[in-house]
């Protein structure tokens, strides 16, 4: 089976660019050399590689190229910088939406007024089944 790479490189820009490949080396450089003028990465250079990871399967070489596209910033820098106990905690949801955050009442815009109406709008998924 044939060696793929899934690979993050920081743009001038600061920001970062992942992708897949089968020779690392090479597409660094097509990267760098600017050979296609609608690549994300074609106003973005100079280029560095700040990590791979190398794979024998190219559909897990894919999935973990796509998943980490989806993945925010911080939680990219802490897989580049090897920090992978700080993965779990980037990967949970912070917002005010978040159903963790509004079990425990933590909602830090809303008036404890607001929260308690909300609270009492709440309908649980048991109240539910038991209308069915």
């Amino acid at each position: 089976m044939k060696t793929m790479y899934v690979y993050i490189l920081k743009c001038s820009d600061n920001s970062y660019y992942t992708g897949v490949t089968n020779d690392l080396d090479k597409r660094i450089v097509e990267h760098n050399y600017g050979i296609n003028k609608d690549c994300y990465t074609y106003t973005r250079r100079p280029l560095n590689l700040v990590f791979y990871e190398i794979f024998q399967n190219p559909t897990q070489a894919i999935l973990w190229e796509k998943k980490i596209k989806g993945w925010s910033r911080a939680k990219k820098e802490a897989l580049i910088s090897s920090e992978f106990e700080k993965l779990t905690d980037l990967s949970k949801c912070k917002n005010e939406s978040s159903s963790l955050l509004y079990i425990k009442g933590a909602s830090t815009t809303l008036s404890e007024t607001e929260q308690q109406q909300q609270q009492q709008q709440h309908v649980t998924l048991s109240e539910v089944e038991g209308k069915l």
